[in-house]
């Protein structure tokens, strides 16, 4: 079985970590810095007084005036994030992260050890923690699973078996899916507004009005496909913080500290013979936020220049001035040598494609990367002919 972490708000309740008395007030996560004025996540209390995530500020301070902004605090939802998904897999589960406070992991390694598939997923619940309000769901797609850890209460679990997928999808509504907002108007203004209906639908029919968006969301109204999780690898750990005496808005001074700190990253032991796939920049800013930016480089590379010349531009994105500031290697790549002059053949096309994989779902996650199945070469419809599958290896 594939079982599905949700913990629904989960970048509220990490900021409310450092205010938990709000918990019990309405409260919503603020808007980016920069960003379109939209809540995030809000209170179960703010909740009862009307206000809804995705909901505009004016509108939600005018329908609660009560309603306390919460600032993002995206390093903070970082480390928490981390800290669960240790405990599971120290609990022994292979964890494959989706997002902040979703994640899938497989239970059939497990199972014999707790003995049986609910005591196992109840351990999973005791790993993350009661204060989290995890849910948990599990089915044999992973589609289902997500589904089944959405309409679950919190700090419970539900599992769907293989005969009740298509009876326990049907009443769900279509904002499980991932469809554009226009999308989801289109299937609305059709009538359409339950995965049952849609599933009931011609496929081809389907994909011939919402294109291959619409076919694949018409197969995940269906249950979806089957799919592997796959185990995350171990973070590197490696990182490096330079705390400033006094708060710094001064981007010369944050490029220079910036330079340093790679420098010294880079320098550490433990990244010997390794290179660097993926990097992140935090800081700890000015009246107790956070703020955190993470890339992939196009190619791994251990060249200091070439990682701070891309790290640089997004201290231009800072939107207070900085009390901390910290350079993390988050993914590193095996420590083997590369001999780039010759010519690849063979097995080494296929590690290098490999390598390359790798790279993209460390940039854009899990089920990025696909492959073209024929499924209808001699339809007349294009969207018909065939259809994207998540690529696994």
């Amino acid at each position: 079985m594939i079982a599905c972490l949700s913990i629904p708000g989960f970048e509220l309740k990490a900021a409310l970590r450092k205010a938990p008395g709000l918990a019990a007030h309405p409260a919503a996560l603020a808007p980016e810095p920069g960003g379109e004025p939209l809540l995030g996540p809000v209170t179960a209390a703010a909740e009862s007084a009307g206000v809804q995530p995705g909901m505009r500020l004016g509108e939600a301070l005018s329908t609660c005036p009560r309603l306390v902004l919460v600032d993002p605090d995206p390093a903070r939802a970082e480390q928490a994030w981390e800290e669960i998904v240790r405990s599971l897999e120290d609990a022994g589960f292979a964890v494959e992260p989706a997002a902040l406070g979703v994640a899938y992991f497989e239970t059939r390694g497990v199972e014999r050890l707790y003995g049986g598939l609910e005591p196992a997923l109840l351990r999973a619940l005791a790993a993350v923690g009661a204060a989290w309000d995890a849910q948990i769901g599990a089915a044999s797609r992973r589609f289902a699973a997500l589904a089944a850890a959405s309409v679950a209460k919190p700090g419970r679990l539900l599992v769907v078996r293989d005969e009740e997928v298509g009876r326990f999808l049907a009443p769900l509504p279509l904002t499980l899916l991932p469809l554009e907002r226009r999308r989801y108007e289109e299937l609305e203004s059709l009538g359409v507004r339950r995965l049952g209906q849609l599933a009931g639908l011609p496929g081809g029919a389907v994909a011939e009005r919402l294109g291959p968006d619409g076919r694949r969301a018409w197969s995940l109204a269906r249950g979806g496909a089957a799919a592997r999780v796959r185990g995350r690898r171990p973070p590197s750990e490696l990182a490096e913080a330079l705390e400033f005496p006094e708060a710094v808005g001064n981007e010369l001074t944050l490029r220079r500290a910036l330079g340093a700190l790679v420098e010294t990253v880079l320098a550490r032991p433990e990244r010997r013979d390794r290179f660097v796939r993926k990097v992140a920049l935090a800081a700890r800013l000015v009246g107790g936020g956070s703020w955190r930016r993470s890339l992939t480089l196009r190619e791994p590379s251990a060249d200091a220049d070439r990682i701070r010349i891309v790290l640089a531009p997004k201290l231009a994105e800072l939107t207070a001035p900085v009390l901390e500031l910290r350079v993390e290697l988050v993914e590193l790549t095996d420590p083997a040598g590369r001999q780039l002059e010759l010519l690849a053949a063979g097995a080494e096309n296929r590690s290098r494609l490999s390598e390359g994989l790798r790279q993209v779902r460390a940039s854009t996650g899990s089920g990025s990367v696909c492959t073209v199945v024929e499924v209808a070469p001699w339809s007349r419809i294009p969207e018909t002919r065939a259809l994207f599958v998540p690529r696994d290896d």
